[in-house]
């Protein structure tokens, strides 16, 4: 019983690593036709059935070595020191895609030089009622409205503890949808205490538009407070780690020079520009399929231009005096390349990631190193 127990495990491995053969052909080769058959389904139970293969595919001896060889770009030139820590390159994935640290080793295989988790929120929530994220194909966008679904602070540190590779880990925390704003306080530093050894840099997101009422902590009072006290939290600690503010494309100049005038006061390493948007302003996607999905943050390529205003602008007013970390609409080298011109230090990338495929990081990399 014993061998043939051994010999179906084998099997089982064998079957694995052709069927992860085929798939590295289409991601290399064709990734337009494997995102079309994805596309054919449900965007969410796509995503959670990609999460399976690609756990039980990382979890192959020897695989992550196997598809290194194809995906990471090393060179010296890539190499970034921001915010006192070492980054191997300037690519990384946004958080939204493994809120859960489930598969952050894994994706270390995939060429990124950082992996973003969460929206970690202190207990587990199931987020706002499904269907709840949409893809705009002809935009090149993603329409999602998930409400920081995810397992809890406590099940995503358990799964941080099993770290194996050196990727670099941030943090990105978010109060529970029945917390109210004037306890959010305790739902960050109830994220930020358990997280602490296990992340890199930690994320403070009040910009989601998808949590009701979330994002009037961006105002200046409510939101100068809250980052004092985690700032008062983090150096308290013999080592104090990076906290950075994710904002809003949606803000005005004068909202953004408030923004300033908080990193100013409270000492934050920098930001994280920009958030999705709730502007529906210039989409190719008919207005009434647009209207029929109806509130949700815009991502992809619609929101390219803004975010790299609002990144051109900090950088610029405030003479390039905190880190920025440029995200929305990178489908390609140039995109990327345009972001760190206009002041990015690092660029995050997750819609074109699921258009353009694993090859985008890639890309951009090889990008990187020829401009």
């Amino acid at each position: 019983m014993l061998i043939l127990g051994m010999e179906a495990s084998n099997d089982i491995i064998i079957i694995l690593l052709l069927l992860s053969l085929v798939l590295l052909f289409f991601y290399i080769i064709s990734y337009k036709f494997l995102r079309y058959f994805l596309f054919l389904f449900d965007p969410e139970k796509i995503h959670k059935i990609s999460f399976v293969f690609l756990k039980l595919l990382f979890s192959i001896p020897s695989s992550l070595s196997f598809w290194k060889h194809f995906f990471i770009v090393k060179n010296k030139s890539l190499e970034k020191t921001v915010f006192g820590l070492n980054f191997d390159n300037p690519v990384g994935l946004a958080a939204g895609f493994d809120k859960d640290a489930e598969i952050f080793d894994g994706l270390d295989t995939f060429g990124f030089g950082f992996v973003e988790i969460g929206t970690v929120t202190p207990l587990a929530q199931d987020g706002n009622p499904k269907p709840r994220l949409f893809r705009l194909k002809k935009d090149n966008a993603v329409i999602n409205r998930m409400g920081f679904n995810n397992d809890g602070v406590e099940a995503v540190v358990s799964r941080l503890r099993r770290k194996k590779s050196n990727i670099i880990i941030g943090g990105n925390i978010g109060k529970n949808k029945l917390t109210p704003n004037d306890k959010a306080i305790n739902d960050y530093e109830i994220c930020f205490e358990k997280l602490f050894n296990y992340v890199d840099y930690f994320v403070f997101n009040v910009s989601s538009p998808n949590t009701p009422g979330l994002r009037e902590l961006q105002d200046k009072e409510p939101l100068t407070k809250l980052l004092k006290r985690l700032q008062e939290i983090n150096r308290d600690k013999s080592k104090p780690k990076p906290i950075l503010l994710k904002i809003a494309p949606d803000l005005t100049n004068s909202q953004l020079d408030d923004i300033m005038q908080i990193i100013d006061e409270t000492g934050l390493e920098g930001v994280v520009a920009t958030n999705t948007t709730i502007n529906r302003d210039d989409l190719n996607t008919a207005k009434v399929k647009v209207k029929n999905i109806g509130n949700g943050g815009l991502s992809g390529k619609p929101l390219k231009d803004r975010s790299t205003e609002v990144i051109k602008y900090l950088s610029k007013k405030s003479n390039n005096s905190f880190s920025i970390i440029g995200v929305g609409g990178i489908s390609s080298a140039s995109d990327a390349i345009e972001k760190l011109n206009a002041g990015a230090d690092l660029v995050q990338i997750y819609t074109g990631f699921i258009y353009e495929g694993p090859s985008l990081v890639k890309n951009i990399n090889k990008g990187l190193i020829k401009q």
